[in-house]
């Protein structure tokens, strides 16, 4: 595997795992983003820079997000 390619799955690897834990942690506060993912068009870039999507919701669980991170900033 080139050293550009390694670097891609690496990058992806990372934000898969972020990914998985954003979801992890929001699942435990009753919120789901269920359009949460990673980016596939990012992690083609030179050099990668993945991006996770943290999608589309309703109104309902962004309020819900709203108010956790409220209460975490204070």
């Amino acid at each position: 595997m080139t050293t550009q390619r390694r670097a891609a799955a690496d990058a992806r690897n990372e934000a898969e795992a972020a990914c998985g834990e954003l979801a992890d942690v929001l699942g435990r506060t009753g919120i789901v983003l269920p359009s949460l993912a990673v980016d596939p068009v990012t992690f083609g870039c030179e050099p990668p820079r993945v991006l996770v999507e943290l999608g589309r919701c309703n109104v309902e669980t962004a309020r819900k997000l709203i108010a956790v991170l409220q209460r975490a900033a204070r």
